[in-house]
């Protein structure tokens, strides 16, 4: 499928930001490009294929509102956009771990998709943990790696963490590509 999967180290490290991004530099290219967002928790409406009002994880959210996530309406909705498209931009709801059902993680979809993933990190203190536990995921299920990105998101942290995170996630990763935004 003509696709990647933006996927988050955690909530709020910026995968809307990078979504943006790279669908805005692919569309300078000349690529016809449109973002999809499968589930999006914690709003009222939404562009996603799934909104819910409860900022939680999608299986809780869903619950919460008496409804169901079916997995089958959110592969129909991507197939539908990558026949129009060049290319999806496939923006993930929290980390990778997180469940979209009580028997389904967003991983599971993803692997099943085949679709390339492009890892997002908020660079702070402990990032490269959490880092580091989702590339083991993703590598766990043989799964593609296109690359890591750190956003360096407006706080006040060490400047020598933020130097750091990126150079010793690198070390652990080899040749994928570690990128810094910001």
């Amino acid at each position: 499928m003509n696709a990647i999967f933006v996927a988050g180290t955690d909530t709020g490290v910026g995968k809307t930001f990078v979504t943006k991004l790279i669908a805005r530099r692919l569309s300078a290219r000349g690529c016809k490009v449109a973002t999809q967002k499968w589930v999006e928790t914690g709003v009222r409406k939404s562009r996603a294929v799934y909104s819910f009002r409860m900022a939680a994880s999608p299986h809780l959210a869903a619950r919460r509102e008496k409804k169901a996530i079916d997995i089958k309406k959110i592969k129909a909705a991507l197939k539908k956009l990558s026949k129009k498209n060049d290319i999806v931009i496939v923006e993930g709801t929290g980390g990778l771990l997180v469940p979209l059902t009580g028997k389904k993680l967003l991983i599971d979809v993803v692997k099943a998709l085949k679709i390339p993933v492009l890892l997002v990190s908020a660079n702070r203190l402990g990032a490269i943990n959490q880092t580091l536990l989702s590339i083991e995921a993703l590598r766990a299920r043989k799964m593609a790696l296109l690359g890591v990105v750190f956003n360096n998101i407006p706080k006040k942290e060490n400047a020598l963490i933020l130097k750091d995170n990126p150079k010793i996630v690198k070390k652990f990763i080899g040749s994928i590509p570690v990128w810094i935004n910001g």
